[in-house]
């Protein structure tokens, strides 16, 4: 079960607007082994005039960016994404098409914006998580100057339609610019400094440091747990989590990885079983990183760390006793196993020997033979009629 499939990234050629781009891809990376019309729709349809300011939020593969510096000739670009394997996959595009000064941040909306930064231009590649959705929206009016453009993009089944209402509602207009099958770019332009999000649901997570929170529970003990909109579960403890938090088996000081940790929960849950040994949580997600970050310091956890990282990719020279992880299976709205698969190997490759992995899963996932093959058993903690718990141990012998 190599890992060169999963890390190797490779670069794609994609013609928008009479002009040929590559894009970077690999496993994980929105859209991988497809085109993203979303981002087609942006590349051909987004204009911008020599020397304008663009933002690109939701960046995705950073197609969009890469058609803005070079059809558009803007002057300055900045693009950003929560998540950071987009992040990366954007960089790579960039650097593929040959063109460097332009900023790629790590971050979610206005926060994510350089500085006082106003733009002439933002286009949005839609989220599917509707408050996510708005928060970008508000992003964008907020950081426009009066006269500018907004975009966005997306498919019905990941939310243009709400998306289209809520930007009526911010700018007072909006229309549709094309259709690409069941995809749509439609364009706004900021006529006022007044926005009026009151009426939208979820308007009270606009500021980047508004939490989600939620009170549990777990294994008889109390616990607070803070969440933005977007990351996995935002608004509830799943109970997917709350099987694995009672199944799991941590011993006293043992060293725990959250991988994928989402608000922190499993994490946490762990942390106090071990009696305050070490717990790093790590997610692809940046918000999911600050809600973890809150979430431990919310219930006194001191000996903690957060990071992003693509898996594990970013402690995979470290050793750990115990992983807990509740692996996402889509990307976007597609099934990808490449990306759970991944999550057992990464597992393996961090647990010492005699170390211990515990995954929780929807029942008919497909994961006893992978973690066979890695691990050499695989023992079932919790079977329900809709969620699993697998439990394997690392031996001292190579895979």
């Amino acid at each position: 079960m190599s890992d060169r499939p999963y890390r190797e990234w490779r670069e794609y050629p994609v013609i928008a607007g009479g002009r040929t781009y590559q894009v970077a891809t690999k496993p994980g990376v929105i859209s991988h082994g497809r085109a993203d019309a979303a981002a087609h729709l942006l590349a051909e349809h987004v204009l911008v005039n020599e020397g304008e300011t663009i933002v690109h939020l939701n960046c995705g593969n950073g197609l969009a960016g890469a058609a803005s510096r070079i059809a558009g000739k803007a002057g300055t670009v900045v693009l950003a994404d929560r998540n950071v394997l987009s992040v990366e996959a954007t960089r790579r595009t960039l650097a593929a098409n040959g063109l460097a000064a332009v900023a790629v941040v790590a971050g979610h909306g206005a926060s994510a914006i350089p500085g006082d930064l106003l733009a002439d231009v933002v286009t949005i590649r839609i989220p599917q998580e509707r408050v996510a959705i708005l928060q970008l929206l508000a992003s964008a009016f907020s950081r426009l100057r009066r006269g500018g453009s907004c975009y966005i993009a997306g498919a019905t089944n990941e939310g243009i339609n709400t998306a289209a209402r809520t930007m009526e509602t911010l700018f007072g207009n909006a229309v549709v610019l094309a259709r690409d099958s069941s995809h749509r770019v439609i364009r706004a332009v900021k006529r006022t400094d007044d926005a009026s999000t009151d009426g939208e649901k979820g308007h009270e997570y606009l500021e980047p440091d508004a939490f989600h929170e939620q009170h549990a529970e777990l294994r008889g003990e109390p616990y607070t747990f803070y969440s933005r909109p977007g990351v996995f579960s935002w608004d509830h403890v799943d109970e997917a989590t709350v099987i694995l938090a009672e199944a799991m088996r941590v011993e006293r000081g043992e060293r725990v990885l959250d991988l994928g940790c989402g608000s922190g929960i499993l994490g946490i849950v762990a942390s106090g079983l071990s009696g305050g040994g070490p717990l790093t949580m790590v997610d692809v997600d940046t918000e999911a990183v600050r809600s973890a970050h809150r979430s431990a310091v919310a219930n006194d956890v001191t000996n903690f760390r957060t990071c992003a990282s693509d898996i594990a990719g970013a402690v995979l020279d470290e050793r750990f006793d115990v992983v807990v992880t509740n692996p996402p299976f889509h990307v976007g709205k597609a099934t990808d196993l490449s990306v759970p698969m991944q999550f057992i190997g990464d597992a393996w490759e961090v647990l010492s020997p005699g170390g211990r992995l515990l995954l929780v899963a929807n029942r008919t996932l497909p994961y006893e033979n992978a973690i066979r093959h890695r691990f050499g058993a695989v023992e079932s903690l919790h079977d329900g009629p809709r969620f699993k718990v697998l439990s394997a141990v690392r031996g001292s012998s190579a895979s």
